[in-house]
């Protein structure tokens, strides 16, 4: 296939231009449903005639289908979509990218969808499509399935669909989340995935973080147990990936706390677990919950998280050394790819 490609680009460069954009086109309208052209034009920085041109040409193919609400793609644009896939990744360069993290962090797979997170709404979709494909490829039935909260979780989330091998799942919160805004809470995404498969959910109704005498307290709770030992024996674990100070701020960390995550060089936090520029736990939120030693028990560990902004800090939570698959894009690939190279000396054992 690259051999392919290299003689492409050296006789008929223009083609693989064109392939880019058409299936750049394709993939916009597979991830936001049903779209207006002024709309999609807008979202690839395309004007309107070129736009009308391309989508005449697809719906000819089709690849699309055109109703009075928008266009929409069609079932043979699914299909086409899918067997283009590893060959737009390596056209990409992203192909390259996904192996170089793979071999240095030393996990099973490695997805990278193009864009950045940072800046493109679409990005952020095409993440949590990737993330919930991800998942259905590991996912077997009668699996317990914990997840984590927040926006990238959630669109993970929103991207499942009803799957034979899930509808036995039970998935659960990871971790207490009260306090945050209810739609990134993990109960209410482990909710939404279970009614998206047509799986089953258990609610953990315990705040996010608490003071030591009141975890104490709660783990003792005979329900609260029950749930808890259940998502510590979870199978599969999906979970962002978050910096470590945008984290301590949502989570409304005094002053004081702030501080010393700062002074101890907390980069990234995960599970309510913070991470330093080596991959090591500086510091942990008292939560109730999945904990890090429970990581070792489950087969299959998916980290997603994306944005050049995030990149330094999913560097530190793949040496920790827990994850099993990476699905992030290539803005924060590139910045990983970065950490790789400059920290030589903390390449995992």
């Amino acid at each position: 296939m690259r051999e392919i490609l290299n003689i492409q680009k050296q006789l008929l460069p223009d083609l693989l231009d064109i392939m880019k954009k058409r299936y750049s086109i394709l993939r916009h309208i597979q991830v936001t449903g049903v779209v207006g052209r002024r709309t999609l034009a807008s979202s690839l920085n395309m004007t309107e005639r070129i736009l009308r041109a391309e989508v005449e040409y697809l719906k000819e193919q089709g690849l699309l289908e055109i109703e009075t609400s928008g266009m929409k793609i069609s079932e043979s644009g699914r299909k086409l979509l899918e067997d283009m896939e590893p060959l737009v990744k390596e056209a990409f360069g992203l192909t390259d990218l996904e192996e170089q993290i793979r071999s240095f962090f030393g996990v099973s797979q490695v997805v990278i969808v193009p864009g950045d997170s940072d800046t493109s709404a679409f990005t952020r979709k095409e993440l949590g499509r990737a993330g919930a494909a991800v998942l259905r490829k590991y996912a077997a039935n009668e699996d317990v399935i914990a997840v984590t909260g927040g926006s990238t979780m959630a669109e993970v989330a929103n991207h499942l669909t009803t799957s034979a091998s899930m509808k036995k799942n039970l998935f659960l919160p990871a971790r207490g989340g009260l306090g945050e805004s209810v739609e990134l809470q993990a109960n209410t995404i482990a909710s939404t995935m279970a009614k998206k498969t047509g799986g089953k959910y258990r609610l953990l109704h315990v705040p996010d973080h608490m003071g030591e005498e009141a975890y104490q307290s709660l783990i003792q709770d005979p329900q609260i147990k029950e749930i808890v030992d259940t998502v510590r024996k979870s199978r599969i674990v999906v979970h962002g990936i978050g910096d470590a100070m945008v984290m301590a701020r949502r989570r409304k960390a005094s002053a004081e706390a702030t501080q010393n995550l700062q002074e101890v060089g907390a980069l990234a936090e995960a599970f309510g677990y913070y991470f330093d520029r080596q991959g090591n736990v500086v510091h942990r939120m008292p939560t109730v919950g999945l904990r890090l030693e429970d990581l070792q028990q489950a087969e299959v560990v998916i980290g997603v998280g994306g944005g050049k902004s995030k990149g330094e800090a999913i560097a530190s939570v793949l040496l920790y050394g827990q994850e099993d698959v990476l699905v992030t894009d290539e803005a924060a690939a590139h910045e990983i790819i970065k950490r790789s190279h400059h920290d030589v000396s903390i390449r995992p054992s």
